[in-house]
């Protein structure tokens, strides 16, 4: 490595230190509070997690799921909150259990509307993943509702049902909660709204929007995302990211006003941002190219600046598959990330070089997580590898559970919750 590209790293790292150590949420020991963890970067602190199990090794107790749903379980001091839908009742609930015993705590019907809108075939009516913090969860169905619920009692604090989206095949986009704020999605064919609510009130404070003129000239279809946001700080001021079908914006969370886009695609994003080596990652919708093909784009894009800035901080770009469902994580300067092809990555998050990268059997639609050296990637068919993070491939083990995993697991305390199609597992080493 060159010293000008050295002192470069180092000075990335430190960058990324500072994006680190201001985090926005209390992380309790044992806490897991969002979509891929209480810093949304899909990464436990902790250790002592299990590399191997199956349907009854390692496991500490499992629960049937009652309905479908795809939202990953949230975890606060002993509590494990998670969403799920049963469509022939219209029934979408939210269920606790304790996170020692698997007992169930609270079991709340929140929404039960009159009618079902169409989803996509691999959507469920519980996608979105809730966001919890001492004393509340926060849960979004869509356009069926938003809700906050004392996590003592199960009582509803507020609700909003008047938060209406056009999503045709389904919500997918999770909660994340910033200081005193909730901020909530709606991204369909007739809105592409970002909304910060008051979370102890529920009340609108602020609504951006995605720039109308990039969206006129598409098709309605692909006008919708998926996506969840990011809070990164720099310089000293925090910026929400955020990836939507068309434009990747950064916004002042405090304030709702744009601060920069990034534009490419057109049509849908899911996969969400992430942070490391003083960049911001993301796949990008898809394009057509002269060749008739679609592709999308992962990109890495410094974030610092204003305006348009497609032209001058992208740092790097590598071409992708279309429709990118995982989400990738950062780990010690190498960014791990499994396309919609199935095909594993291992790329120098500062200059995008691939280290090195396997073909896997399957469909990976929840995204990689990591603790204490190790890779977590769990397949539609039940399965889930596991790597230990490096610059070499090194397969640890194949783990195979009962159902399909669309969820995200969730790290907590030593223990992994992984949600399938047929249980909840809390999965601990033995």
């Amino acid at each position: 490595m060159s010293q000008g590209k050295f002192h470069k790293r180092i000075l990335a790292t430190l960058f990324t230190t500072v994006l680190v150590s201001c985090g926005l949420w209390s992380q309790e020991p044992g806490s897991w509070t969002h979509f891929r963890g209480s810093k949304l970067n899909g990464i436990s602190a902790e250790k002592g997690f299990p590399s191997t199990w199956n349907d009854s090794t390692n496991i500490a107790w499992k629960i049937r799921e009652t309905g479908l749903g795809w939202s990953s379980p949230v975890v606060y001091g002993n509590q494990v909150w998670f969403t799920t839908a049963n469509q022939e009742s219209r029934e979408m609930r939210a269920v606790c259990v304790d996170l020692k015993t698997g007992n169930k705590l609270h079991d709340r019907l929140i929404f039960q509307p009159d009618k079902l809108y169409r989803i996509h075939a691999v959507n469920s009516y519980a996608t979105p993943t809730p966001a919890i913090e001492e004393g509340y969860i926060y849960l979004h169905f869509g356009r069926y509702g938003t809700t906050c619920l004392n996590t003592v009692s199960g009582e509803k604090v507020w609700e909003r049902n008047d938060l209406q989206c056009e999503h045709i095949q389904g919500p997918g986009s999770s909660l994340m909660i910033y200081k005193d704020k909730l901020i909530v999605h709606l991204e369909g064919t007739d809105v592409q709204h970002i909304m910060a609510l008051d979370k102890r009130t529920g009340e609108t404070l602020w609504t951006a929007e995605r720039p109308k003129e990039l969206y006129d000239h598409m098709a309605d279809i692909g006008k919708k995302a998926f996506v969840t946001p990011i809070v990164v700080n720099v310089k000293g001021r925090d910026l929400l990211i955020s990836n939507g079908s068309r434009t990747c914006m950064a916004i002042d969370p405090e304030t709702g006003e744009e601060v920069w886009q990034v534009n490419q695609g057109d049509d849908s994003t899911i996969s969400m941002p992430v942070e490391g080596d003083g960049l911001v990652y993301f796949y990008t919708s898809f394009i057509t190219g002269e060749d008739g093909k679609k592709y999308a784009e992962l990109f890495a894009v410094d974030p610092d600046g204003s305006g348009d800035i497609g032209e001058t901080h992208i740092r790097w770009r590598m071409r992708a598959p279309i429709l990118q469902l995982s989400t990738p994580v950062y780990v010690d300067g190498q960014l791990y990330t499994v396309d919609s092809r199935g095909e594993f990555f291992c790329l120098d998050a500062y200059s995008g070089e691939i280290i090195w990268s396997e073909k896997l059997k399957g469909k990976f639609h929840s995204s990689p997580i990591y603790a204490d050296g190790l890779l977590y990637i769990s397949s539609t068919r039940g399965e889930t590898l596991v790597y230990r993070a490096g610059s070499k491939p090194e397969l640890l083990a194949k783990n195979m559970l009962e159902g399909e995993i669309w969820a995200t697991p969730a790290l907590s305390g030593g223990a992994i919750l992984m949600r399938t199609s047929e249980y909840l597992y809390k999965i601990v080493e033995d």
